[in-house]
């Protein structure tokens, strides 16, 4: 009786093990999934208003003016009179899907030209936005703007006259 007792348990583990292989050998589970995209709104960058630092007056060391984001001016070297003249930072307008935040990329140099004569040169740099680290978020609407400043290195005795660059900067904008 016990050799009964343990062939049948030995007989029912094997049937065991072979319903199991049975169980893992069958017909596969199936599920399915949807997939799924969302376009959003490309963004877009309007300027609102181009960079003017204003009346400076050259030295014979030559300087620096820096221009905050705020349009607010900072002389190093040169002198600020006080017929200031024209002082803006350049402003931005950003749109695109609301609620979605995005980086600003600046240039790292720009030189701006004498208007008359077109011999003298000026160069713009360390450019910075009123964003914190160039980062920003459009509103619910999907709104949103930030000014940039930047600094103007003034040669020694500059020559005096109006200078610009037809062509401009370039600031950009992405989706983060």
């Amino acid at each position: 009786m016990k050799n009964l007792t343990k062939l049948s348990i030995a007989f029912l583990m094997v049937l065991g093990c072979g319903l199991s292989a049975q169980a893992q050998t069958g017909d596969p589970v199936e599920a399915e999934a949807t997939a799924t995209a969302t376009i959003i709104t490309p963004l877009t960058l309007t300027k609102t208003g181009d960079m003017n630092f204003g009346n400076i007056t050259a030295t014979a060391a030559g300087g620096t003016v820096e221009l905050s984001p705020g349009a607010v001016r900072t002389a190093n070297g040169v002198q600020l009179p006080a017929t200031t003249g024209t002082v803006t930072a350049a402003a931005f307008d950003v749109s695109g899907a609301g609620d979605y935040a995005y980086i600003v990329t600046l240039p790292t140099t720009h030189t701006i030209t004498e208007t008359v004569g077109g011999t003298a040169e000026m160069t713009v740099d360390t450019f910075t936005s009123s964003l914190t680290n160039e980062e920003g978020t459009l509103d619910g609407t999907g709104a949103d703007s930030f000014t940039v400043g930047a600094t103007l290195s003034v040669g020694a005795d500059q020559a005096a006259g109006e200078y610009t660059n037809a062509t401009g900067f370039t600031v950009s904008v992405n989706y983060q």
